[in-house]
């Protein structure tokens, strides 16, 4: 079974459980708030370009580069039950916060018509839950699929999150100062009671 977790990992439960996340942030992404400022396309390229090479190398069934194609994990069944189990709790975690966050949500660095604060439920515990649920993902499909361009996925995510996540801190403490402040004070950026 050890040799067929791997294919099953990249063939089948994983893609099927990135999809049905990817269709109900498609559908959720439609019932906005009309924006009233936006970052600019270049900007925005500097983050969702490496995202997407993040889950392009995610995804790919070998880079044909040996120290990325080698596994940092066995094939086991333990290792991708583990790692599916992860993957479903980040992007569950991601999907309740972007259900909290509500009509206040977009994809880019935005500032929304009548745009909320939110601390509460997600928000409660980390600044940008739906990275947090991101990175969590990531890290449990590398963990799934035990390759090493698994891990170089996940730190690409990382730091594009973080480029993005730093332009929006900006924009919230513009929109609401001291309320901002007070709230960054208090929760961690992704990691709780860490970073």
């Amino acid at each position: 079974m050890n040799g067929d977790v791997s294919a099953f990992a990249h063939r089948g439960l994983l893609p099927a459980i990135w999809s049905a996340w990817a269709l109900y942030w498609w559908i959720s992404s439609r019932d906005v708030k009309a924006t009233a400022r936006r970052e600019p396309a270049a900007s925005r390229l500097m983050h969702l370009g490496p995202m997407a090479i993040a889950a392009a190398i995610l995804w790919m069934p070998a880079l044909d580069v040996s120290f990325l194609d080698a596994r940092f994990l066995a094939s086991t069944p333990w290792a991708f039950w583990s790692g599916t189990a992860l993957t479903v709790a980040g992007l569950a975690f991601a999907v309740w916060a972007r259900r909290v966050l509500g009509r206040n949500w977009s994809a880019i660095v935005t500032l929304k018509h009548g745009h909320e604060l939110v601390t509460r439920g997600p928000y409660a515990l980390v600044r940008h839950p739906i990275y947090t649920g991101l990175l969590l993902g990531f890290l449990g499909s590398a963990i799934a699929r035990g390759h090493r361009s698994g891990l170089v996925a996940v730190a690409l995510f990382f730091l594009a999150a973080l480029r993005k996540y730093r332009m929006e801190e900006c924009w919230m403490h513009e929109r609401f100062g001291d309320a901002y402040e007070a709230y960054r004070s208090r929760v961690k950026a992704i990691v709780p009671f860490v970073f």
